[in-house]
């Protein structure tokens, strides 16, 4: 309404008068008018499809992307199944299945993730971005070479030409992670920030960059996550050899290059906590399960039973807006001794 982009708006008011004049001439007219060149807008339908194409390049906005780090994992994986497989059936696997008489659990949660369990996972993650890099890709911006910004005194010569091992990768985020006193959550939301930020800048994980890419990652989330953040000096502390004024600007370029985009959903933490489940699993990388004893059931059962009666209590009383003039409230009067 009111918008000239339309097709029976596009015609001018000549043209219709004519095409009124001359009765015999309708038929024709319109097919006149749709031959004009008309400026549709594009419908919302085809926005949505369009959204949906690109998901693929953005694993850490939306839940039904795949993420980064179990893609470029698949071709490694696929072996490694062979090898379980082959194990599993010589008799050689460490995995303990549950049987009917015997369940063995973990206390690996999507609510309270394992710390030490996670580390590794995400550890895993960034190795494999290391290592099935693209080689035609971007890879290095100046904030992130740590031959111009380096973390210690001594960068060896061929510090870009090495892939880093899983072990090494997973003593540098354990040390940060241990002497800042992080939580497993903030774990998971270094590797979605880590994901957003290869996407967005379009590079890639190398041997020269990885470690100021995770560090920025960490720094970010362990403000965005804990109440309790780590300052940047707190991280010169457990680097010695970099500066605040190097860290603040790490901080604040990795943020620009986020597109200041730092939330993080539900839906994107769950999916990456489970993708990182499956990533150790096609790995061998299990966490220490244990036997379920009656005293650990009872507490299972009490905690089902409570989300139950929250989730049967929110639904029978649904919270609705209440008129001032109907609200009735008890009132705390003080009391009054003599």
């Amino acid at each position: 309404m009111g918008s000239t982009s339309s097709c029976c708006a596009s015609t001018s008011p000549k043209l219709r008068s004519s095409a009124r004049s001359r009765p015999e001439d309708s038929q024709e007219e319109p097919e006149k008018i749709c031959e004009e060149p008309s400026y549709s807008l594009q419908h919302i339908s085809d926005r949505e499809n369009g959204e949906e194409l690109n998901l693929e390049s953005n694993p850490s906005d939306h839940p039904r992307a795949n993420t980064l780090f179990l893609s470029k994992s698949q071709t490694d994986i696929q072996d490694k199944r062979k090898r379980l497989y082959v194990n599993h059936h010589h008799g050689t696997s460490r995995k303990r299945y549950s049987s009917c008489s015997t369940i063995y659990l973990d206390d690996n949660t999507v609510s309270q993730p394992n710390l030490k369990f996670t580390i590794k996972c995400v550890s895993l993650a960034i190795y494999y971005h290391i290592k099935n890099r693209d080689p035609d890709g971007q890879s290095l911006l100046d904030i992130f070479d740590e031959k111009l910004h380096p973390l210690s005194c001594e960068v060896p010569e061929d510090y870009d030409k090495q892939n880093p091992e899983q072990r090494h990768i997973c003593r540098f985020i354990r040390t940060l992670f241990s002497s800042a006193q992080l939580t497993a959550e903030c774990a998971i939301v270094t590797l979605v920030y880590l994901e957003r930020l290869l996407t967005y800048a379009e590079i890639d994980m190398c041997p020269g960059n990885w470690k100021r890419i995770v560090l920025g990652a960490i720094l970010l989330a362990s403000k965005v996550w804990d109440d309790q953040a780590v300052w940047n000096v707190d991280y010169c502390q457990i680097l010695k050899d970099i500066t605040v004024e190097d860290m603040n600007e790490l901080e604040r370029e990795f943020l620009e290059l986020l597109q200041f985009n730092i939330n993080v959903p539900s839906s994107i933490y769950a999916k990456y906590y489970f993708d990182l489940r499956l990533l150790a699993e096609a790995n061998n990388l299990t966490n220490p399960t244990e036997a379920l004893s009656r005293e650990r059931a009872l507490k299972l059962e009490a905690m089902s039973r409570l989300y139950e009666e929250y989730k049967n209590l929110s639904k029978t009383s649904p919270q609705r807006s209440v008129s001032v003039d109907n609200l009735t409230m008890t009132r705390w009067v003080p009391a009054i001794l003599s």
